[in-house]
């Protein structure tokens, strides 16, 4: 409905906007004067540390000057709540102790079809719940029983079971006194002038409700039972209530869970319920389809920066790649993605019960920015012999950068872009300046393996994304130890490198104490005896796990086959990622923490020269795959 500009500033001007503002932010103090109605917070738009967040009780405005946002009470609660904008308007009206003015007719009748449309919605959703607990609901209850879901949680969520009949619904509907009308518009049959009969769209499957961002049923989705219907998972249609391209699974809760911080958007409705129960309420699903772009202003309302989840499998990174595209124009300071990518074969309810919520956390914690999967996408699978394939990468790479809207976010995107490039096109390491046990003692320049000429796999530019569960066996490290097996005389000759390495991983650790042990015992520097003396050792297991990790991978360098020059140039590569990453991760702890403590202009650009030298070593490690792809040397027997 229409307001008139007399209500509006009637009643912006009875409530202090620090009074709406300060219903979903903690003012912070010592900035803070409430005597001259000056606010200061961190920010609930972008989640950030230091209180940038100003609201002026004087002028009725607020504005953020880390992110940009700005706006009076009305702007606040429909940015950042979901609000629509007579929702807003009404939530302000009744802390002001105003009335409302009258509604127009048109629109009261309108609003009162919506509300008696969602009434219908919520005695179906009574319905598909009554029917998961009865008789017609066993193989439901097992189903979900068998995914872990308890009980409780399925009444949260008011998960519910649709019959295998086709007039189930709509005759209980019918019996309760709903019009054939209401119910054909809440999209509950199929219906249409070709069809005689409507019959009911969902049946013999698993309902999720799905709510808007008052918590109201709007739709659902339904996952089959039976591997015999094409469908897998079926979504309500559009209708007056529900448009899916503007609705996020789970979108009120997890606003209510986020409070600013981490929002993660998974694959499926499944997914969000597994991590709800798992206590990570701050999850959110698109409905059966990629992303949109209103799908990403909801989640950018709740976050500045939402985790995106994708499966570490091929489809998942493709999804992933979508995402970026679609998110690349519309980012600027203090929105954008990060992304992460699950290790092979799981979902997010495997992992979490598998590994425990903490492995969750890890992955979430370190997830890529959209800058590196960008960066990704474009290196890998390709190679760059070629000047003209090295200045088709550069224009590419300045194509999706000027598709930035925001000029200044613009400018740092093709820096970054610029800078990788010329990390990644260098000149190889000189032979000279390799010695016993790794490389020399000056810092390395960082530049990928053969100057970024040879091919980087998909298969391993996705192990870079993905994060494998902490204490999960590391790609690289498998890689390492799996070379000094299959090559022993690596390990006598780079030993003292050797016996200082550290692995978070259990099999790892015992397959490198074995290792120490085979010169230790002075075993035969021959590829036999060392697999022997590992075996004999316990570490057998350990080791078959390792090769077969290598070998999915395709890192065929570490394996038996190698010529010895070749397993050489990778184990030295992998060997200085491992211990060139271990050292600038616990730096860039040691810098968080001081800046954390110190928040100087210094400690923040040494925080910034640490992440930069971690993404010099996470585009290098991701040619370690194809090093000496191009010789095709093999071992001579």
């Amino acid at each position: 409905m229409r307001f008139s500009t007399s209500f509006l500033d009637e009643i912006r001007d009875r409530v202090p906007i620090s009074q709406v503002v300060g219903s979903r932010v903690t003012f912070e103090k010592r900035k803070t004067n409430p005597g001259r109605g000056d606010y200061w917070a961190c920010c609930p738009f972008h989640g950030e540390k230091t209180p940038s967040f100003h609201c002026e009780d004087r002028k009725g405005r607020y504005h953020c000057f880390g992110c940009g946002v700005s706006g009076d009470h009305f702007r606040f609660l429909t940015e950042l709540d979901g609000m629509s904008f007579p929702e807003a308007v009404e939530r302000v009206a009744e802390m002001a102790g105003v009335p409302m003015p009258a509604p127009d007719p048109e629109a009261q009748k309108k609003e009162k079809e919506r509300t008696s449309l969602t009434e219908v919605m919520d005695m179906a959703t009574q319905y598909f719940q009554e029917c998961l607990h009865g008789q017609e609901g066993a193989e439901a209850r097992a189903y979900l029983r068998g995914r872990g879901i308890s009980s409780a949680t399925q009444q949260a969520f008011r998960l519910g079971f649709a019959p295998d009949r086709r007039n189930a619904l709509k005759e209980y509907l019918a019996g309760k006194g709903v019009h054939k009308e209401q119910i054909e518009a809440c999209g509950l049959v199929v219906s249409g002038p070709d069809i005689p009969v409507s019959y009911d769209r969902f049946r013999g499957r698993i309902m999720f409700p799905i709510e808007d961002t008052r918590g109201r049923v709007i739709a659902f989705g339904g996952r089959a039972l039976s591997s015999d219907i094409p469908a897998k998972y079926l979504n309500s249609p559009d209708t007056e209530l529900f448009h899916k391209g503007n609705v996020l699974y789970n979108h009120a809760r997890a606003r209510r869970a986020a409070k600013g911080g981490a929002v993660i958007a998974v694959e499926g409705y499944m997914d969000v319920i597994a991590l709800a129960q798992a206590g990570i309420e701050a999850a959110v699903a698109p409905l059966g389809t990629a992303l949109t772009d209103n799908q990403l202003e909801l989640l950018w309302r709740m976050t500045g920066e939402p985790v995106l989840c994708f499966d570490g499998d091929g489809a998942g990174l493709r999804a992933a790649w979508r995402a970026a595209d679609l998110a690349l124009p519309m980012v600027k300071a203090g929105r954008s993605l990060r992304f992460a990518l699950l290790p092979a074969d799981m979902d997010p309810d495997d992992l979490v019960r598998e590994e425990g919520r903490g492995a969750f956390d890890t992955l979430v914690t370190e997830a890529r920015p959209l800058a590196d999967l960008i960066w990704t996408r474009e290196t890998s699978g390709r190679t760059f012999d070629t000047p003209e394939r090295r200045a088709e990468l550069e224009k590419n790479l300045r194509e999706l950068a000027g598709r930035i809207r925001d000029e200044s976010v613009r400018r740092h995107y093709s820096q970054d872009f610029r800078e990788r490039v010329r990390s990644f096109f260098g000149t190889a390491y000189p032979r000279g300046s390799r010695e016993r046990g790794g490389f020399s003692g000056g810092r390395q320049s960082g530049r990928g393996a053969a100057g970024g000429r040879l091919a980087m796999s998909e298969n391993l530019a996705r192990s870079a994304m993905v994060k494998a569960p902490s204490g999960a066996m590391s790609l690289r490290a498998a890689a390492i130890l799996v070379a000094l097996v299959n090559h022993p005389a690596l390990l006598d000759e780079y030993f003292d490198a050797v016996e200082k390495l550290a692995f978070d991983n259990a099999d790892l650790k015992k397959l490198h104490g074995a290792l120490m042990d085979t010169l230790a015992n002075e075993v035969t520097p021959e590829r036999q005896a060392t697999r022997e003396a590992i075996t004999a050792a316990g570490a057998g297991d350990a080791l078959e796990k390792a090769e077969l990790l290598v070998r999915r991978a395709n890192q065929w360098t570490a394996l038996g086959d190698a010529a010895l020059e070749d397993a050489r140039e990778a184990f030295l590569q992998a060997l200085h990622l491992h211990r060139s990453s271990g050292t600038l991760h616990r730096e860039l702890k040691a810098a968080e923490r001081a800046l954390a403590e110190d928040p100087t202009e210094e400690n923040y650009r040494h925080l910034v020269e640490i992440q930069a030298e971690l993404r010099n070593i996470q585009a290098t490690e991701a040619l370690i795959e194809g090093f000496g792809v191009l010789s095709g040397r093999v071992e001579r027997s």
